[in-house]
């Protein structure tokens, strides 16, 4: 079921809460990433500001924990809320989907009451709710009653790529007959499972990011929350930005580290301009997953060469976000419709001097031109891949 309309949607990350914060920061070119040095892990990471005061709505207590926060704090921003209810009324609560994101959920507030349990007895505080906090499922329970929906609800959690297959998966329930619009994105935070987890593959940089640098060594950890609201196209809809593509493969190559060809990458770039029937020539920007070690870049560039040449212009942003995880992918489709809405292409923010292994047309400094088809990509571990094609509805 596609092309779909992309009616609205938000982010709040590192660089600031809602889209014009976004592009400021962009423009500015002026990063999120700050020095983290929390419990002795030094590193850089994309930390969203305010969290710690953010308060769910009433009746939805239960939920607090800082993923729910960061996701409250999404919905509010860009008249997100107002445009999903909206749809709601046009559609029906029962008509609008939920399918969300993310590779942490509420994990935070395990780790606060695993530090917190009895010294006797081991026993977690009674005031850790695991069904509403860490369970993958609380996410979509807490943003479908934030947004007082009633369609189907799900989580995906398939590590970085999490987030971008939802736009899939809504897709697919809207082709399925089962819905009509779909609230689609994720959220990740910040926990110690994922800094230390990748501290101990050594895959963490102890500065800000440099994807596709000569000198890369790392990635940066970031947390986010991106929704957008996908709907059936109604009349009148050409001209606006929409989802035109989707394509997604696993290679299984390995449990931790890409093909070293690409070619699951290069699958779900081909299967994603193929569902869009446009070519690859038609390409104005590839946002590259990008995330910075040495491994993950070089497979990539392998594989944006070997399905788009080097014609279009390609830059990561997890130099001014950082990696947001299972987010990841929700969060660069905004940025990618900020793209198309606004004729910029952001350059690879940290990248000195790019890999001379690198064949692909990497861009160091932002460009304003204009955009029409943006192919954003998402690979996470285990050789799961996937990419999402958003541009102008015809």
């Amino acid at each position: 079921m596609l092309p779909l309309t992309l009616s609205a949607c938000t982010a709040a990350s590192a660089l600031g809460v809602g889209k014009a914060a976004t592009l400021a920061a962009l423009r500015a070119g002026r990063s999120g990433l700050r020095p983290y040095a929390d419990r002795g892990l030094a590193t850089w990471a994309g930390r969203v500001d305010g969290l710690e005061e953010v308060r769910l709505p009433a009746g939805l207590e239960g939920f607090d924990c800082r993923n729910n926060r960061l996701a409250a704090l999404g919905l509010a921003a860009d008249g997100f809320a107002g445009a999903a209810r909206a749809a709601a009324g046009r559609w029906g609560p029962e008509r609008v989907a939920v399918v969300l994101g993310t590779s942490t959920s509420g994990i935070a507030s395990a780790e606060d009451a695993y530090r917190r349990r009895d010294p006797a007895t081991g026993r977690l505080p009674a005031d850790f709710d695991y069904r509403r906090t860490q369970d993958l499922q609380a996410l979509a329970v807490f943003v479908r009653a934030a947004l007082g929906l009633r369609g189907p609800a799900s989580v995906l959690s398939t590590a970085c790529t999490s987030a971008a297959k939802a736009f899939g998966e809504a897709a697919e329930l809207m082709a399925a007959g089962l819905c009509d619009a779909a609230v689609v994105g994720g959220v990740d935070s910040m926990c110690d499972m994922t800094l230390y987890g990748f501290n101990a593959l050594e895959l963490v940089s102890a500065g800000p990011c440099r994807p596709f640098d000569a000198e890369r060594d790392g990635i940066s950890i970031g947390e986010a929350a991106a929704f957008a609201l996908l709907e059936r196209p109604a009349a009148g809809s050409a001209g606006r930005i929409g989802l035109l593509g989707f394509g997604a493969s696993a290679d299984a190559h390995h449990m931790s580290t890409p093909h070293p060809e690409g070619r699951g990458a290069a699958a779900a770039m081909t299967a994603a301009l193929a569902s869009a029937g446009i070519g690859p020539d038609t390409v104005d920007y590839v946002n590259f997953h990008g995330t910075g070690t040495r491994a993950n870049d070089a497979a990539e560039d392998r594989a944006v060469w070997e399905v788009l040449g080097d014609r279009p212009h390609c830059s990561s942003t997890k130099g001014w976000t950082g990696h947001a995880l299972g987010t990841a992918g929700a969060l660069e489709a905004v940025i990618a419709a900020l793209c198309i809405e606004r004729g910029l292409v952001p350059g690879c923010l940290g990248t000195r001097t790019p890999d001379p292994a690198c064949r692909c047309r990497i861009l160091l400094d932002n460009a304003e031109r204009p955009v029409r088809y943006v192919l954003s990509n998402s690979f996470g571990f285990g050789g799961s891949n996937c990419s999402l094609l958003l541009g102008v509805l015809p």
